[in-house]
Parts: structure tokens; C-alpha cells; sequence
């Protein structure tokens, strides 16, 4: 017994020591800079000198601050975007490719492509192609003949040229739903086969079935992403015009920026509960269960 207590020490002993380092970091890059946010966001505080305590008041100026207020519409709508346009795609064409068709590695390479390009490269190249004496309008006006848009100067639709540019990169997502659709058995396409099913139908009842774990996983992920966008935005239009694009990352750089740090703080206590209500949300009303485990049970 004293033998096997000893093994036990030291088996929790061995635990606490790998997880030391980790631990360190997480609490010292993770919860201490929270909880200093949550705490900042009740005080008064330009970034330097003495805070004081004000309870709710940046709570209620940032709540009936027109700008916040666009910013936090502007993420549902990025939010909603990311998780019924983007992922969707991704899902069609993993579902494509994995049916392996002519060239599909090569095509798996080109829609994953985007994602190990630089933010900003791929920020300049839209920039670009948006400008008035750019192709977009040379295309359109030649195919149509549309009048020259200033796409990313006109509120109307610089919140949509933006969107625009980030959900048709569906690598990352293309590639978690591929993987998992490729350890689908493929016994269970051979007896549909037999059945009579046709392809449409296999991939309805038995392809998008058995991806729920992952489509849950990649939704979540989208639509936290959408939740906290900033970087293509703030290089494309750094949030107007007219704060038509301002997101509630690029409102929170902006106070930040203009020395208003415990409203920025709030902002970002904001942010922070928009994510957890999304991924909540969507655990609600999706489910987390894998039908692969469940299959295998």
C-alpha cells in the first residue's frame, strides 16, 4: 500500500511540474491581463496616473454611444457572415473534393492558399481591385455597363466589400471539414450505392450527418472570428467611412488610441461576452455530439 501511494505522489508530482510552465504563462498572459480589463472598466483611467473608481458610468456612456452601438451591429453582421456564408462554402467544396475529382489536391492547394499569405498583402491587393479606376469597376462596366463605384469610400457598400473579401477564403475551414469528411467509411456510400441512392442523396443523408462535429466546430470558429474582425478592416478602411465598417475591435483601437483606456477596457469586457453568448448560443442550439462517436458507441 505504501508502494502504491508513493507511485501515486509522484505521478501527481510529475503532473503539477509539466503543468507548471503552462500554468505560469496562462495566468500571467491570459487571466491577469482579464481581470485587470474587468477591474479597469469600473475606474476612470487615461493609461497613466491614478484610477478612480466610477462604477457603471463607462458602461452606460459606452451603451449610448452611436458609434459602439454601429460597431456592435456591424459584428453580428460580420458574426452571421462568417458562420452562414463562409462555412457553408467551405463545407460544398470539401464535399467536392473529396469525391477526389481531376486536379483536386491541386485545387485543395489554390483555396487554401490565401490563409499563409500576409493580412496585409492580401489588404492592399483588395484595395486595389476596389479603387474606382480599378478592374472590379473595368469588369463591371464592361460586362454591364455599370457606372464607377467607389466601393470602399461609399457607406452603402464598403461594409459589404469588406465582408466580401474575407468570407470567399475558405481554405482553413475547407481543410478541418475535408479532413473529417475523408474518415467518413466508405462502406456506408457502397451501400448506398446498392440502395439506389444518388450522389445528392448520399451527400444529404449520410455526408452532412456525419460532419455535424466538425460544421459545429468550424461555425464556432467562424463566427468568433467575426465577433472580434480588425485586421483587414483597419487596413482597408480603417473603419469608415462614416464609421460604416467600424467593428468593436477597431472601436476599441480607436479609444486605446485616443488615451480613453478604461472605455476601451469596457469595450473589451463587451467583446468578450459577445463571444462567449455566440459560442454558447450556437452549443444551445446545434449540439456539440459527434455522430462518429456516437456511430462507434
Amino acid at each position: 500500500m505504501q508502494a502504491v501511494g508513493t507511485h501515486r505522489s509522484r505521478v501527481w508530482t510529475a503532473r503539477v511540474l509539466f503543468l507548471l510552465p503552462v500554468s505560469v504563462l496562462f495566468f500571467f498572459f491570459f487571466i491577469y491581463p482579464f481581470l485587470f480589463t474587468i477591474y479597469t472598466s469600473f475606474t476612470s483611467w487615461r493609461g497613466i496616473g491614478s484610477m478612480k473608481f466610477n462604477g457603471l458610468a463607462n458602461y452606460a456612456k459606452l451603451l449610448g454611444d452611436p458609434t459602439f452601438r454601429k460597431a456592435l451591429g456591424n459584428n453580428v453582421v460580420w458574426a452571421l457572415s462568417q458562420g452562414f456564408i463562409q462555412v457553408p462554402l467551405a463545407c460544398l467544396v470539401a464535399m467536392i473534393l473529396v469525391r477526389k475529382p481531376r486536379f483536386w489536391r491541386s485545387l485543395r492547394t489554390i483555396y487554401y492558399l490565401p490563409n499563409v499569405i500576409s493580412t496585409v498583402a492580401l489588404a492592399m491587393v483588395w484595395v486595389a481591385i476596389y479603387n474606382v479606376e480599378g478592374p472590379l469597376n473595368a469588369i463591371l462596366g464592361a460586362l454591364f455597363g455599370a457606372e464607377k463605384r467607389n466601393w470602399l469610400g461609399n457607406p452603402d457598400t464598403a461594409l459589404f466589400a469588406v465582408i466580401f473579401q474575407t468570407v470567399i477564403y475558405i481554405g482553413y475551414f475547407m481543410i478541418i471539414l475535408l479532413a473529417s469528411a475523408m474518415n467518413i467509411p466508405r462502406s456506408l456510400y457502397e451501400a448506398a450505392e446498392i440502395d439506389g441512392a444518388s450522389t445528392f442523396q448520399q451527400e444529404l443523408n449520410i455526408t452532412l450527418p456525419m460532419l455535424r462535429g466538425s460544421l459545429i466546430t468550424t461555425m464556432t470558429l467562424a463566427m468568433a472570428y467575426g465577433m472580434r474582425h480588425f485586421e483587414s478592416t483597419f487596413l482597408m478602411t480603417g473603419g469608415g467611412p462614416a464609421y460604416a465598417t467600424t467593428t468593436m475591435g477597431i472601436d476599441l483601437y480607436l479609444k486605446m488610441d485616443a488615451l480613453r483606456y478604461s472605455e476601451a477596457s469596457t469595450a473589451g469586457v463587451f467583446l468578450i461576452l459577445m463571444g462567449t453568448v455566440v459560442i454558447t448560443v450556437l452549443r444551445k442550439i446545434f449540439g456539440s455530439s459527434d455522430p462518429m462517436s456516437e456511430m462507434a458507441q
